[in-house]
């Protein structure tokens, strides 16, 4: 073994040492907001340059430049979007995997990382009482595991449908809630979606049942995607319901959970959770309300074997890690190849922590939404919009413009109270707290409503 040279021996210590100093930020400030594209281009002038830079240098102009064109996701005052709140334990161990660059595709090249992965994977199947014969493996995101989860569910309708229907435009049905990357999904896999409309943005199975039978090509409809937790509001589908539907019609049942899948672990919600152990397949960001550091999205189906016999990338050079069939391959159930095994921060984590700390902290975030709920409908110029069912507050300041909004959320930001921009109800501008860190404080909602009065 050599030591590495003096110049790399330096920049590991500024790099570990400007990690060190990131990671016992207690708490994790907001540290930035939007730049002016000229301004950060200026800085990066001359960057990328034939003979390189001082490694001191290029650290110093991240610190000095980029860094601070940077929201913190990770930051109790993040509460925009849907936050992140990675534990200490899992950024550690996120970059131990980087330094050990670990090639997560196959048994044969990192069967100890899936192993852990499948561990967690395992975690999550059981709390939504999936089979013990469950499986997947993890992705970058929910709209990687959303597209690979209905590119099986249409290929699974054309199998089942036969040469007869050799041609067909598939469909999926879906909420008006449906996150944007279903939409998306759908058109990559030229599919169409068959959009159920209910009254209160909860895709229930009666609504669901008269969408189909009033539709003029019901046996084009190869699945049902349900929610549980949109990203804009929290709510839950009906999924006991929609479930039933899927089974009568012999529909691939998918649940996106990437951002509310993590309520399963939440004792208070569970139930809210019913149907999903009949989901065919079944996604929750880790990286969003599990605390793993992006990107981290895991990816569950019912019967994995259907998910690999339309996965699986055949060529000679990879013949050799499918010799074994018993050997877990993450590349055979997603669209992916080369990956890397992001679910051990989360496995690390899980183990340093213990799951009862992970409910605690999923607890901790719904119990502040229900406070916030509380203290929004205490002032009489705001109007909270609906009760919560999960972590997310809609709410409205009686009589503010859009544009009244965006001021009061730029000058959140910009004096570093809060990031929290306007979202949108029913075409209307409104307010919307995303809670997910479990140590946001309750003072810092009261104070944010009191720049509203």
């Amino acid at each position: 073994m050599h030591s590495v040279d003096p110049a790399t021996e330096q920049m590991i210590r500024s790099v570990l040492a400007y990690a060190e100093e990131r990671l016992r930020l207690d708490p994790v400030p907001l540290d930035g907001g939007p730049r002016d594209p000229a301004e950060l281009g200026a800085a990066l002038q001359g960057m990328l340059n034939d003979r390189g830079n001082d490694p001191d240098q290029v650290l110093g102009v991240y610190a000095a430049t980029l860094a601070p064109a940077v929201i913190s996701a990770d930051s109790p005052r993040y509460l925009g979007f849907i936050p992140a709140a990675p534990t200490k334990a899992a950024l550690l161990f996120d970059m131990l995997v980087s330094c050990a660059s670990i090639q997560g595709i196959s048994w044969l090249e990192a069967a100890g990382a899936i192993q852990a992965e499948n561990q967690v994977l395992r975690l999550i199947a059981d709390r939504a009482g999936l089979p013990a014969t469950a499986g997947g493996c993890f992705v970058s995101g929910g709209s990687a595991g959303n597209l690979s989860a209905l590119v099986v569910a249409r290929e699974v309708a054309k199998r089942n449908a036969g040469p007869a229907a050799a041609g067909r435009r598939w469909r999926a049905a879906v909420g008006t809630d449906a996150h944007s990357s279903i939409i998306s999904t759908l058109r990559i896999l030229e599919m169409d979606a068959l959009t159920v409309r209910t009254d209160d943005h909860q895709l229930t199975g009666d609504a669901l049942r008269a969408a189909i039978e009033a539709d003029g090509d019901p046996s084009s409809v190869a699945a049902v995607v349900a929610t549980s937790g949109t990203t804009n509001a929290g709510i839950i589908d009906d999924l006991a319901g929609v479930a039933a539907v899927a089974k009568t019609r012999n529909l691939w049942f998918h649940v996106d959970g990437a951002y509310g899948g993590a309520g399963l672990f939440a004792p208070s919600v569970r139930r809210a959770y019913d149907g999903i152990e009949n989901a065919d397949s079944f996604i929750v960001d880790p990286h969003k309300w599990l605390f793993a550091p992006f990107d981290c999205a895991a990816l569950i189906y019912r019967d994995p074997s259907l998910a690999r016999s339309v996965h699986k990338q055949d060529a000679s050079y990879l013949d050799v890690i499918h010799d074994d069939p018993a050997e877990w391959n993450p590349a055979d159930y997603a669209y992916h190849l080369t990956r890397r095994a992001r679910g051990l921060p989360l496995w690390f984590s899980l183990a340093v922590h213990g799951i009862a700390a992970y409910a605690d902290a999923i607890e901790a975030a719904i119990g502040l939404a229900r406070q916030a709920a509380a203290e929004i409908r205490s002032r009489d110029y705001l109007e909270l919009i609906r009760e919560p069912d999960l972590s997310v507050v809609l709410f409205r300041r009686r009589g503010w413009s859009g544009e009244e909004y965006t001021r009061w959320a730029d000058q959140l930001l910009s004096d570093q109270v809060a990031f929290m921009p306007p979202s949108a109800w029913e075409g209307e501008t409104v307010a919307r707290f995303a809670f997910l860190h479990p140590h946001t404080p309750m003072d810092l909602v009261r104070r944010i409503l009191d720049r509203m009065a």
